[in-house]
Formats: structure tokens, sequence, C-alpha cells
């Protein structure tokens, strides 16, 4: 367009996480090191950088130790260790402990952190700006930019100030191009432009396809009596049935707990909603037991990426690369992606700095592709690429013991000669006639809570007067398809209430989306059966302001 204006850099990076970060910090140490100039900038789309990171979160610093060795003398936000690790599987009112001896060495969590991966973010943020790294909170990259040749050329951010029906309000701003010798997409996980890279270079051709899980989570300060630093609790079983998943509760700093609850998308049941499965973990009496007395603070939910080392895209393409979590790192069973993402992002930035040195800017980074097959972000991912899948097809109970078995296998060099494969999510659902419904009670208020009081603690803010950000391929589907066939499952699979059906009882169904809910998790353009709905960026600076998450 003739009226945006332009800005050059080096390298242009999609995404203010942990992997755009880190690729940010190694593309400046490399060039201080080598005592050259290289541009380097990062959109986020978030109010600021972590305002829309949610995580667990218990780090692995294997990457961090590679890339600020010193982070400790640094002040850097790892300050609470692992100190007990414990595996509980729930039945309705009991539990039992699964002793640590029964898994592989790999899963232990020695020498890992658990805190707030919003502030690792926000102080990764600090070290990149120091380093001359320009970091754009706010701007919402929302298109993608092509050389004559078909090789991307940059991003260009959205407009701001577009009234919903389209047209310009006096604040209209139009959107910014920013061009770079190599683009990185760090969106996270179903980045929307991530998606269109996908379709137009076919980067799925050779790989399975990823699917997902919905990650919900609250913090809480409980009464310090009950507080340990550095216990770290992860379940399984009850409440789910015919879906898997399980919940995680971390004792960080300053009493306060994070916990949450993860439900695989692959899930059947139309009649299911992952936020109340949520509600109903926490009244489960050994975790109750910990939250009594205490007061929830935050709220949020993502969706992660869980097809493991078989459902990795090709990562390069003319003129860019895929990191982190738009390209899914992350190691399902031990819950913890953010040291893989953070060394694809390393490897990425290495092949991308050796190439603009030697001048051949433009070129398809061939070398990160091969660096990260070669790196032990795959040789860890190959250890478990059987999990998900063995228990997305056998159950929570036979698939953990498969794949408990196929694990230690791989790690006595002896594992199975082959690869599990994986079905896209939004294949998986079964009509409403063929599952049973799902009886879920009232929230307490205590322990338990609604949806609308929720989001509100996720600080979640649009501007109303905006084009609406969830978009329908075709406005008819939701109630001519979805509704007879699968009871509008929107309606259960949103976190947010976003989606409603309204006027069912007086015949007179109709979809209604409050765009204005939406916390960003990506779960309805994954999720939904026909693939209707397609989230796109809404202007730069919204969704949720998550201040500790």
């Amino acid at each position: 367009m003739a009226d945006r204006e332009s800005m050059q850099y080096d390298v242009v990076i999609v995404g203010a996480g942990p992997a755009g970060l880190s690729a940010g910090i190694r593309l400046k140490q490399l060039a201080d090191e080598a005592g050259r100039e290289l541009s380097v900038c990062i959109l986020e789309k978030g109010s600021e950088v972590g305002a829309h990171i949610l995580s667990g979160a218990v780090v692995d610093p294997r990457a961090l130790d590679e890339l600020i060795p010193d982070w400790k003398e640094r002040g850097s936000p790892l300050t609470v260790p692992v100190t007990e690790n414990h595996h509980w599987v729930l039945s309705r009112t009991g539990k039992y402990a699964v002793p640590h001896l029964m898994m592989p060495p790999f899963m232990n969590n020695k020498g890992t952190y658990t805190l707030s991966l919003g502030n690792l973010c926000r102080w990764l943020a600090g070290q990149a700006e120091a380093l001359g790294v320009e970091i754009f909170p706010g701007f919402a990259a929302a298109e993608i930019l092509f050389h004559d040749d078909g090789s991307v050329k940059g991003v260009a951010t959205g407009d701001m100030g577009v009234a919903r029906d389209g047209t310009h309000r006096p604040d209209y701003q139009p959107g910014m191009e920013l061009h770079g010798k190599y683009t990185f997409f760090a969106e996270g996980v179903r980045g929307h432009l991530t998606k269109e890279l996908r379709r137009i270079f076919a980067l799925d051709s050779e790989s399975e396809p990823q699917v997902y899980g919905i990650g919900l989570k609250e913090l809480w300060d409980i009464d310090p009596a009950k507080h340990q630093a550095g216990r770290v609790i992860h379940t399984q079983g009850w409440p789910l049935d015919d879906a898997w998943g399980g919940g995680f509760l971390y004792h960080q700093e300053n009493n306060q707990v994070a916990l949450g609850f993860v439900v695989a998308l692959s899930y059947k049941n139309p009649h299911l909603a992952p936020f109340e499965e949520f509600q109903r973990w926490k009244q489960h009496p050994s975790i109750r037991a910990i939250l009594e007395g205490g007061r929830r603070v935050s709220y949020g939910a993502r969706a992660i990426n869980e097809g493991g080392y078989q459902a990795i895209p090709k990562l390069v393409f003319p003129g860019g690369a895929l990191i982190g979590c738009s390209a899914g790192f992350v190691n399902v069973p031990r819950i913890k992606g953010s040291h893989t993402a953070m060394k694809s992002a390393m490897l990425a930035a290495e092949a991308a700095f050796a190439a603009i040195s030697a001048e051949r800017a433009g070129d398809t980074l061939a070398d990160y592709d091969t660096a990260l097959h070669a790196s032990w972000v795959a040789d860890e991912l190959k250890m478990v690429r059987n999990v998900e899948p063995m228990v997305a097809k056998f159950g929570g109970t036979l698939g953990t013991m498969l794949a408990g078995a196929d694990m230690w296998m791989r790690y006595l060099k002896i594992g199975l000669p082959f690869t599990m494969k994986h079905h896209p999510d939004h294949s998986q659902m079964w009509r409403q006639d063929m599952a049973p419904k799902i009886a879920y009670l009232k929230p307490d208020g205590v322990i338990s809570f609604d949806r609308l009081s929720s989001v509100f603690l996720s600080n979640t803010n649009h501007e109303e007067d905006q084009p609406i950000h969830l978009t329908l391929k075709d406005p008819d589907i939701p109630i001519r398809h979805n509704l007879p066939l699968y009871d509008e499952p929107a309606q259960r699979y949103c976190p947010a209430g976003v989606y409603e059906v309204v006027g069912e009882a007086e015949g007179d169904p109709r979809f209604v989306i409050n765009a204005q809910n939406c916390v960003h998790c990506k779960t309805c353009d994954i999720k939904d059966p026909p693939q209707n709905i397609n989230w796109v960026v809404p202007e730069g600076g919204g969704g949720p302001n998550y201040p500790n998450m």
C-alpha cells in the first residue's frame, strides 16, 4: 500500500516470547563478537512483553545456560528451584502417588525452576534491549510481505483505528511495513501468519499433523502454612474420562501457587467443556485442601503444541524461518517447551547471521533446519515421540503404561522400531447423539468459578469498535451444521465465553461472537469440526494482560 511507511532491518522477528527474544539476543551477541553492525527488531502484539505469555511453568535452564551463562548474576527471575516432584493419579475422591523411580531419569525435574514465564520474558527483553534489539510492543504483525520472486520480504503491522464496518475512525493510522533480509516467525502456538506460511510453502508436506491441548491456568495466593516453595505436583486421571490430560500445581515464590489443567484437543465428546473440567478438578479433596483459605488472583488459557518430533514441519522457506512454538517443540511428558523453543531460536539466529555475513541474505536457511535435527532438541523429542499418540489411542491408563515402557526402552537404547501417527484434532469429535452429556456443578465462588469472572481476572480488553478478529468462512455453518450435529461445541471448548447460541428455546437460534472476551488461546481455530473459524490478529495491544503468568 502506498500510504504505508517502511523500515529496513537485517532480521525482523514476530513475537516477543522466549524464542523471539532468544533469537534477538543471539543475533546481537554474534554481531558483537564479529565486531559488526546488525539491526534486529521484534514485534509483539501484546500491550507489553509478557502480556500474552502463559505457561505453568517449570523451566529447564539448559538453553539459558548456553545463551546467557551468567544469568544468575544478572538477576534473572529463576530463583525458586524445584525441590519436590510428585505425580498423582486421581480417582474421584482419592489418589495414589506414582514412585519417581518408575520414570526414566530424563523425566525428573532436577536442576529446574518454577516461575512466571511472562516474567522470564520481561527479563529477556531487558537483556535484548541492552544489546540493541528494538522491541515494539503493542504492534501486531497482520500481513506477510513478499518479494516478486515469492520469497518473504517482511511483515506489515495492522492498521489502527479501523471501525467494525471497515471505515476509518478519526484516530486511524495505517500499518507499518518492516522489511528484513530474514523474518523469523515466533508467534507461538497456531500463529495466524505461520498458518499461512505452512500453506503457501507446504511446510507440513512431510510431517504429521500438529495436535494440541488447551491449558487453563490460575494463580492463587495461599495460606503460608500450606506453601512449600519449589514443590511440584502433576496429576492425571479424574475427572477426565474419554479425554486425556491432567493437572499441575506449582508452589512458586511469595506464597503463590500456579495451578492449571490441560485437556488434549483430540477429545471426542462434544459436550465436554475444558474450563468446567478444570473447575471440577480443583474440587478434588487433595487439590481443594491446598487452595482452601487462599485467594484466586489471575486466570488465563492458551493452546499447547503436543505433536512432538513427528509433527515438526519444514522450518525454513525463502526469506524466513519458524522458531519456537510456531514450529512446535514441546516435550509433552516433561510438560516443558521453553528451553527447546529458545534453542531452536538460537540455531536459527546462528544460521541467519552466517548467511548475512557471507552476503547470502535471502537464501533459504537450510543450515538451521539441519542443525535443529542434529541438536539436543531433536534428541529429546525423539525420546518421547510415541507418548502423546499412545495415550491418545489407548487412553489414560493403558496408554500411560505403554508410553512409559516405550520411554524406558528408548532410554535403554532398545526403543520400538516405529513412530506413531497423529490425526487432526478437529476430525475427532463424535456427533452429539453418540456421546453422553456431562453434568457440571454450578461454581461455588470459593474454589470453582464461572467463565466471565475468570475472564475479568485475565485483564482482557479489545477496542470494541474494530473488525471482529474471529472470522467465519461461512456464517451459516454454526447453526446449520454444528448445532444439529455437535450442539455447537464452541459454546464449551472456548475458555472465555466468546461463543454463544441464543434464541434456541424460542426456535430462532443465533450464533453470537463476543470477541471482546477472547484471551487469544486459539482453541476455536484448532477444534472447530468443519474448520470454519479463522483467528486473525486484532488491533495491537488487545487481548489479555497477564501480570505474572
